[in-house]
């Protein structure tokens, strides 16, 4: 007998289990939760990490070390040979074309183009950042390079309102006044 002729005879969808209705079911009464506690409440839900009150696993450990992986840039990858592929002689090929042409998926991240594969026909080629065997490549094949460069961002800081000097009180002009009569 097979696999496939038990489920024919089976059928393909098993029957939900009934729970509370009585013990003769075998799952009557508490309906296979067991008694009293949070556990056998309804609407009992725990957070993933929770050891009943326990500290928990991840505080037991040490932290130790930093790590700067969150702040790297990644870079669509693009290279001369898919560039050979899909564009034609003088096109411009700047962030937008590449999508169109299927090459990056979108817009978020920034783009490197590598020199693997040749180049023979000239593009002007527009990106984040370029291989230096890229560059060679583009130029000796008569096209142009554009980088784009990165604005470092800047706080921009409201103007303060300038601090007025203190004008002079009447007490100080008397003194000075008297000062040079003498």
């Amino acid at each position: 007998m097979m696999i496939h002729e038990i489920t024919e005879k089976a059928g393909k969808y098993k029957t939900r289990k009934r729970i509370g209705r009585g013990h003769g079911s075998g799952s009557g009464k508490t309906s296979g939760r067991g008694h009293k506690g949070a556990k056998s409440r309804s609407g009992y839900s725990r957070r993933p990490a929770f050891e009943g009150g326990q500290m928990q696993y991840f505080r037991r450990i040490p932290k130790r070390g930093f790590t700067n992986a969150d702040f790297k840039t990644v870079y669509h990858i693009v290279n001369l040979a898919a560039l050979e592929a899909r564009f034609e002689k003088g096109a411009t090929v700047d962030a937008t074309s590449l999508v169109e042409a299927g090459l990056i998926r979108n817009f978020k991240n920034p783009v490197k183009i590598l020199g693997q594969g040749d180049l023979t026909i000239a593009l002007n080629v527009t990106a984040n950042k370029f291989s230096d065997s890229a560059l060679k490549k583009i130029e000796a094949a008569g096209g142009s390079v554009t980088v784009i460069e990165k604005k470092k961002w800047v706080r921009a800081y409201a103007a303060k309102p300038k601090k007025k000097a203190k004008a002079d009180t009447p007490e100080t002009t008397e003194q000075t006044d008297t000062e040079t009569n003498e």
